[in-house]
């Protein structure tokens, strides 16, 4: 044999032995994952309905996922967008993953300063349904959704009202909202639930467009005038919904988990069976309920049919409130 077929076969043996290591590496960080610590990206301040729910997946991640921690970053503004972006971005390797919120991703993939598109997301489970609420300080004198419109017609767009946005279900639905009830309001933007609360009890503003876990962990501090659902929750029985008052208004928040769009198959198959295990623990919904957190668990592939479907219809809303 010649010594150039030598040093050709020789280099072709090397490539193919470098192939198969490399096949049985990937191979064995889908059997192994986790392996290490996985970061999780939170798009809403600290203390938060996003990180409030994440906390108590916390509590039991180690226990389906190979004993290794969830290890929390909050990346926030913009209504979560600067979080949502990092979630895309980040190495499709299983280790980087992060809570997403529905309709806030198909409002921010739309807008005129997109970061990111609902495709560019793995989906791995849906944990939460949240509906919207009207809520007030305990001693507010605004005992009904008919007290509010009242006085927000008086004041003629001065009324202050705390939402989380842009560019999320709070900032469309106060607009849906106002334009049901024939009135103006003045939306006051925070990053996250947890200062939304805060600038409502401290007094800063006049009511708040949150969800029903954003007045849960301190119930007795707000009075609720609506609740945007078909139907009263069970949690708050005495709160009727903006539809038997005569106001034609639904919303909710969907709350879950993805990764960027390009990872391992395999490796996210592991993460929507962990966290299907954990949805489905007892202990865990027992948590859930504990924290006022309203459990509706939809898998992977679930979730990512409805984003899909409801970014469809996000467009003309969109175009409605003329927000490209």
């Amino acid at each position: 044999m010649r010594k150039f077929d030598v040093i050709l076969s020789g280099t072709l043996i090397i490539m193919l032995l470098l192939f198969s290591l490399s096949g049985c590496d990937q191979k064995h960080t889908s059997d192994n994952y986790p392996s290490k610590p996985v970061k999780l990206i939170i798009a809403f301040t600290a203390g938060g309905s996003s990180d409030v729910q994440a906390r108590i997946v916390e509590k039991y991640w180690k226990r389906y996922f190979n004993d290794q921690p969830l290890v929390f970053e909050y990346i926030t503004g913009a209504g979560g967008q600067v979080g949502f972006t990092e979630i895309v971005k980040a190495i499709p390797d299983g280790y980087t993953i992060g809570g997403i919120n529905v309709p806030h991703i198909s409002f921010q993939a739309l807008s005129n300063t997109a970061t990111f598109k609902v495709e560019d997301f793995a989906y791995i489970c849906q944990v939460v349904k949240d509906p919207l609420l009207l809520a007030v300080k305990k001693d507010s004198p605004y005992n009904s959704l008919a007290d509010f419109a009242a006085v927000a017609k008086e004041k003629d767009g001065k009324l202050n009202i705390a939402i989380v946005g842009p560019f999320t279900a709070h900032h469309i639905g106060i607009m849906q909202l106002a334009e049901e009830m024939g009135i103006q309001v003045n939306p006051v933007i925070f990053k996250g639930a947890a200062d939304q609360n805060v600038a409502l009890l401290g007094g800063h503003v006049d009511a708040m467009l949150g969800n029903l876990n954003d007045v849960m962990r301190d119930l007795e501090s707000f009075k609720i005038l609506a609740l945007a659902d078909e139907e009263r929750h069970p949690w708050i029985q005495d709160v009727p919904t903006f539809i038997e008052q005569g106001v034609n208004f639904k919303a909710d928040i969907r709350r879950g988990f993805a990764a960027p769009k390009n990872i391992d198959p395999e490796i996210l198959q592991i993460l929507r069976e962990g966290m299907e295990k954990i949805c489905n623990s007892p202990e865990y919904l027992k948590e859930m309920e504990r924290i006022g957190q309203p459990a509706a668990y939809l898998s992977g592939e679930e979730l990512e049919k409805y984003v899909l479907e409801y970014t469809k219809s996000a467009e003309a809303v969109i175009d409605k409130y003329n927000l490209r």
